[in-house]
């Protein structure tokens, strides 16, 4: 089977985690950037944040899992290449790509969309979902057809998410 090594860090989340192919979660670090209540998180802060953590969070996210010589028991390293705020995309994706350098790992980069409907298929087990796909600013109707993911309506105006999140507050 196969060990991956993802790396999330579209939005004020960062996520470290180590999957195998099976569907086995090994670990699974979250870090949230907070701001003052009535704030939003801005880019550049939110990239800071990623930066002060990846490295100690990536570091725990192997130990839990056993990984003790990434270069040799990781088969790819994973990072979200997008959609989300461009300073922590790139925050995330210069670690793994040196990390991936550094290990001789094969790199891939993967969409934040699918990356989010694939852990919920693996989790849930769900063989072809037809999934309602809300995070942040996007709102989506997303199934599984002709060996791809296709998008059968969205609103990019009336954001599903942030009405959830703002009501729940």
């Amino acid at each position: 089977y196969i060990v991956a090594l993802g790396m999330e860090g579209s939005a004020n989340k960062l996520a470290i985690g180590v999957v195998t192919s099976d569907g086995t979660i090994l670990s699974n670090l979250r870090h949230t950037y907070i701001t003052p209540p009535g704030t939003g998180f801005l880019p550049r802060e939110t990239a800071i944040h990623h930066q002060e953590h990846v490295h100690e969070m990536t570091k725990n996210a192997l130990l839990e899992a056993g990984i003790t010589d990434p270069a040799k028991q990781l088969d790819v390293i994973c990072y979200t290449k997008g959609p989300g705020m461009g300073a922590p995309l790139n925050s995330v994706a210069v670690v793994a790509r040196v990390i991936s350098q550094l290990w001789n790992v094969p790199l891939i980069g993967v969409n934040h969309c699918i990356g989010h409907i694939e852990m919920g298929r693996v989790v849930c087990k769900a063989d072809d979902p037809i999934v309602l796909y809300v995070s942040g600013g996007n709102t989506q109707v997303i199934a599984y057809s002709m060996n791809r993911y296709r998008i059968f309506g969205e609103t990019i105006d009336i954001a599903i998410g942030n009405c959830l999140d703002r009501f729940a507050r």
